[in-house]
């Protein structure tokens, strides 16, 4: 039977906190994983089926032409640690050929895994699972049942963008000093390409990445009582050549207050929520930043438009 560990317990005070911190800075923020509600995930889904929005598409055809490649690379029956698993799928893709002894689904809640795992468990019944509810960009700890030997930490989706590069390479760095030489990390990353392409994929024809964006305001009106109106505002999202980062943005289309419990902020015409930011790599660039961060490239998989990277590394000798 599946094993469930809910370990993380939203602090409704500190959220609170941290989002007024936020909106308060003279270039007012927000976390990017505020952008992930109930129907902020919903719209999520629908995001990655958009013709615009390359990233899933080009990064499953990769996970299914590379499977065999990806498994020798690897090792079969490792401890699969899916960081943000979400519904499992894509770990699940590759179970087929990767046969992980046991399967470490993590998420911040244990009650969104439940039914895939569950699901899981009947299609691989000898497979060992543990599912924990943290937040896997904090310092953690493992259960006892999750040895340190042979992790696989797998990190898909190219969500390492959202963090800066310095970000990155600490976070990187803690899973390194988790991991031995027998795991090691599959990762991908979104690569630097066409401004047009990277503009069309977060700035979609239907509107519905600007609805996933705006969402966050219905999102913040109900954590800190506050009285954003959605009408107000309009979702920007371009990619910055100089940072080489894509940049979400809400944009007030007028003077306007904006008032919560407690306070309240003014915000110009033009003014800027800052909400998201997803880095872009060259290849050579992420190998860097792996190299920082105490992995070793080991192969690397990329599409036949060298737009998306799918990384195998292993920890650096001297840190195992």
């Amino acid at each position: 039977m599946a094993q469930f560990i809910q370990r993380f317990h939203a602090d409704k005070s500190a959220i609170r906190d941290e989002l007024l911190i936020g909106l308060q800075e003279p270039q007012a923020s927000t976390s990017p994983k505020y952008l992930y509600d109930a129907l902020g995930s919903k719209l999520f889904e629908a995001i990655c089926e958009l013709p615009e929005y390359y990233p899933t598409r080009t990064e499953a055809a990769i996970f299914d032409a590379h499977a065999d490649e990806i498994a020798v690379s690897v090792g079969r029956g490792r401890t699969v640690i899916d960081l943000g698993a979400g519904n499992c799928a894509k770990a699940a893709r590759l179970f087929p050929v990767l046969e992980p002894a046991h399967y470490v689904p993590i998420d911040i809640s244990v009650d969104f895994l439940r039914d895939s795992v569950n699901t899981l468990q009947q299609r691989f019944p000898e497979m060992e699972i543990t599912a924990l509810g943290v937040d896997f960009s904090a310092p953690f700890a493992f259960p006892d049942n999750v040895g340190p030997a042979q992790r696989l930490f797998f990190y898909p989706g190219s969500s390492i963008g959202n963090f800066s590069p310095d970000d990155a390479v600490a976070f990187l760095s803690r899973l390194a000093q988790a991991g031995d030489r027998d795991g090691g990390l599959l990762i991908s990353v979104d690569l630097v390409k066409a401004k047009p392409v990277l503009d069309a994929a977060y700035d979609d024809a239907l509107g519905v990445t600007a609805s996933f964006n705006l969402n966050l305001l219905n999102h913040l009106n109900a954590v800190l009582e506050a009285d954003f109106d959605v009408r107000s505002w309009q979702h920007v999202g371009f990619f910055n050549t100089e940072l080489s980062r894509i940049e979400m943005h809400l944009e007030s289309k007028s003077a306007q207050t904006v008032r919560w419990r407690g306070g309240c902020r003014d915000f110009a015409a033009g003014e800027r929520i800052h909400t998201e930011n997803s880095y872009k790599y060259t290849a050579e660039g992420f190998t860097a930043l792996l190299e920082r961060a105490g992995f070793t490239l080991q192969q690397a998989w990329i599409d036949p438009l060298g737009w998306f990277m799918v990384c195998h590394a292993k920890v650096n000798e001297s840190l195992s």
